[in-house]
């Protein structure tokens, strides 16, 4: 049996939490790999709703789940977290989430950085969802991050925090802030300190045991494939790789153990904040699609930019992340339009172009080459098979396969748990 990583395939927000939760019924363990709290993970089980940013999507079915060294973890909002789930019902000791001893920490000082970068931005803004995920990263890249297990040392964290003051100190003194409160931040360390470090583990080496034994682990994703950092709409994109590779490195195990890459795309497109957009609908038909299909940010509470489905971006995603699969969901949004679009190419001048070009002012300037397809009234809302599925609805799919030079493993027709139809089992390749 094999173990599966589930990515976003277009700018995230395609409906991982839900393929995840669904996908966790038949798995051992999640694992999430890279990201932070910036993700936003909505689950509809019943009448229950939950929304998840940084705890991973089979935490709600009581799957054993991990935060793996690739995620950086704001202990304050683990807490804040994990409390309102438990206020919904959803207990969450530490025997079933680990978290990797590993895990660079999101600051306080991180967040101040973010807001005060994007503000003095001007037009240069990316988007950013301010939480400090980008700050965090660059400290760990830098050496001077604080992490999970220093938790468990804070009376020898000194030399780590005069390398980290003497980074920030600096960049907030440009910005006409005070310097980092040490002893402040030392304080609120040992107070969030007993809360996370029962779930601190070498989460490596208990993955690693899983795997010895058999055990079937579901990869987790966050963000999309196009926000990568390197292969995404740069600079428009996140601070970490959301490719299906970085499963390997974000969860302490090999590239072997990843098995089948099931990509999750809308089929249609969003994507929240700045960045290029070619197939974007700033019309009626934008915004119906924004309407029907409930287009707000998780996190944010952003309205999303809405469009036709994108199949050359889609099918680079598929290209760079080795996709095996995509689930395609909200195939319910695309109920009772008269006709429905796909573009399968670009113009740029007097080329076409058959990927996405790499700068930024190219990007801004493709228009889409589209196909136009008959759409279906009758309602695909809830459909568990195939046979359920409208004829016109089946060729859109079919079609889209074609397109992006990838199979359809699952269709989702609904943000209820079990509205989903398996074509092909990731689980079983």
């Amino acid at each position: 049996m094999a173990n599966v990583a589930v990515i976003g395939a277009q700018w995230g927000d395609e409906g991982k939490g839900k393929i995840v939760d669904w996908l966790a019924e038949r798995a051992d363990m999640v694992v999430r790999f890279q990201g932070g709290h910036n993700a936003g993970h909505t689950l509809v089980v019943g009448e229950n709703v939950y929304k998840l940013s940084l705890l991973p999507s089979g935490i709600v079915r009581g799957t054993p789940s991990v935060i793996g060294n690739g995620v950086v973890l704001d202990p304050w909002h683990l807490r804040d977290e994990i409390a309102k789930l438990g206020g919904q019902g959803v207990a969450i000791p530490p025997d079933t989430l680990i978290i990797a001893e590993t895990c660079p920490l999101i600051l306080p000082f991180h967040r101040d950085l973010d807001a005060l970068r994007e503000d003095a931005s001007g037009a240069g803004k990316i988007g950013t969802t301010r939480r400090g995920i980008g700050p965090a990263y660059e400290d760990k890249v830098g050496r001077r991050a604080i992490r999970v297990c220093d938790l468990a040392h804070l009376d020898a964290l000194g030399p780590q925090l005069d390398r980290l003051t003497a980074h920030h100190d600096a960049l907030r003194a440009g910005f006409c802030q005070p310097p980092i409160d040490r002893e402040r931040l030392l304080g609120e360390l040992r107070e969030i300190a007993d809360f996370v470090l029962p779930y601190a583990k070498p989460a490596w080496k208990l993955l690693a045991e899983a795997k010895a034994k058999g055990r079937r682990m579901l990869f987790e994703g966050a963000q999309g494939v196009l926000l990568d950092v390197d292969h995404g709409t740069y600079p428009f994109v996140t601070s970490s790789n959301t490719v299906a590779g970085t499963a390997a490195a974000g969860s302490g195990l090999g590239p072997s153990a990843v098995g089948f890459v099931l990509g999750i795309a809308k089929a249609y497109t969003t994507r929240v904040g700045s960045g290029p957009f070619p197939t974007e609908l700033e019309d009626e038909t934008g915004e119906q699609l924004g309407i029907r299909g409930h287009e707000f940010g998780t996190v944010t509470g952003r309205k999303r930019r809405c469009g036709w489905f994108d199949a050359v971006l889609v099918r680079q995603s598929v290209a760079v992340s080795g996709v095996t699969g995509i689930a395609l969901t909200k195939l319910d949004v695309l109920d009772g339009f008269e006709e429905v679009r796909i573009c399968t190419g670009y113009r740029l001048g007097d080329q076409t172009l058959d990927h996405f070009p790499a700068h930024a002012a190219d990007q801004a300037q493709v228009e889409p080459i589209w196909e136009t397809m008959a759409g279906w009234s009758e309602t695909t809302a809830g459909a568990r098979s195939w046979a359920e599925l409208p004829a016109q609805a089946i060729k859109y799919i079919r079609r889209v396969e074609e397109l992006i030079q990838c199979p359809v493993a699952l269709v989702s027709t609904s943000p209820e748990r079990d509205d989903t139809i398996l074509v092909r089992d990731p689980f079983a390749d």
